[in-house]
């Protein structure tokens, strides 16, 4: 499945350049065009997902086991001191391009916006937490 108005579809069809790090049947790795820092790659799935809401199980499994493998990989060669693997959904989330990807973003130590990930954390009473626990229980 495709998507012909997808900026990824067309990334993963050749139809616009890409620089790409890692290709197989099921994915294609790219370098993001607006990085968070050097080695900034995007994992995209060449089926088209929207989101982790969309995306068949095993498809989302393997972007997971690709994840770690170029992880490893990229600080081997970048020389990295850290790893996010980011994954947004939604619009509320930062999603904004609507097709599921993964963000391999490499951190370094002297670099001027480690703070990027960076929330305010909220407060829940025990009795909040407990009720959110149990709304949340599943099999």
């Amino acid at each position: 499945m495709r998507d012909p108005e997808c900026i990824f579809c067309k990334i993963i069809a050749g139809e616009i350049p890409s620089n790409t790090i890692y290709e197989d049947e099921a994915f294609k790795v790219i370098l993001d065009l607006a990085p968070a820092a050097k080695g900034h790659a995007l994992i995209l799935p060449k089926e088209h997902y929207a989101d982790i809401y969309e995306i068949d199980e095993e498809v989302a499994g393997r972007a997971m086991k690709l994840a770690k493998k170029l992880a490893i990989h990229m600080t081997k060669v970048l020389g990295c001191d850290g790893f996010n693997i980011l994954q947004n959904n939604r619009e509320v989330a930062g999603q904004t391009v609507f097709h599921f990807h993964m963000h391999l973003i490499p951190r370094y130590k002297a670099a001027k916006n480690n703070d990027i990930l960076v929330w305010n954390h909220e407060t829940f009473s025990a009795e909040e937490m407990a009720e959110i626990r149990d709304a949340l229980k599943c099999d």
